[in-house]
């Protein structure tokens, strides 16, 4: 029961990370509930299966956000305002996928 709130909550920040408007300070708030959320959810291997696959939609997300600000003209507010989108998705994929790779060197350690 345990892991499915877990995974709930990892869910949930995600969403709410998304958001382009989501104010530094709480942005802080929410990565540290999310780190919390993944370290909670231990060293099996399906709760990593679980991770890595929202770490896949996260870098999916960014790639997506990569593509549609390429198409802004450089130097427009519209730009602007989708490179710091872009930049809140990098920094989330790179958040999830740090916390996978952690999840992997626990799942091994615990192996040997």
């Amino acid at each position: 029961m345990d892991g499915f709130i877990a995974r709930a909550n990892i869910d949930h920040y995600l969403d709410l990370l998304k958001g382009p408007d989501v104010p530094a300070g709480t942005r802080s708030t929410i990565t540290k509930l999310l780190l919390d959320e993944e370290n909670k959810l231990g060293r099996e291997q399906e709760h990593l299966e679980f991770a890595e696959s929202r770490a896949t939609t996260c870098r999916e997300n960014a790639d997506r956000q990569r593509r549609l600000t390429d198409a802004f003209v450089p130097g427009t507010s519209e730009r602007i305002q989708a490179e710091r989108l872009l930049d809140h998705f990098e920094a989330i994929a790179n958040l999830v996928e740090s916390a996978c790779l952690q999840m992997r060197h626990r799942l091994n350690d615990n192996s040997l």
